[in-house]
């Protein structure tokens, strides 16, 4: 079964810096858009940004605009997350995913998540 690996998450004060990872060993990674999506307590999972399989990004939710940037390197089979200036808001349960339907006709892979916890 193909996996998804997120790493990078952790405790980082206001104003802060963190890169996420998300490694997607085993499938046709130039064939997938990916996406970042969170999950903070209680509330409802977002789309945070997502980036085609040509590496244009598409989409960043208005809350991170100006400080988060998605890309990926089709090489590794990986996507990143930069996020910089970060707000305590932003504190959640970080997901990527590796969507095949619009090339491949395939599923949706989902990681296991990577907590990301903004506080002083």
């Amino acid at each position: 079964q193909v996996q998804l690996v997120e790493s990078g998450g952790g405790l980082v004060q206001p104003g802060g810096s963190l890169r996420l990872s998300c490694a997607a060993p085993g499938i046709m990674f130039n064939m997938y858009d990916m996406a970042w999506y969170r999950q903070a307590p209680g509330k409802q999972r977002e789309l945070v940004a997502d980036i085609t399989s040509a590496s244009y990004p598409n989409y960043y939710i208005n809350s991170v605009k100006g400080r988060f940037t998605i890309s990926r390197d089709n090489a590794k089979n990986t996507v990143y997350l930069q996020m910089n200036n970060l707000k305590p808001e932003d504190t959640a349960v970080y997901s990527c995913t590796a969507d095949g339907r619009r090339i491949l006709g395939r599923g949706i892979i989902w990681g296991q998540g990577t907590q990301v916890t903004v506080s002083s």
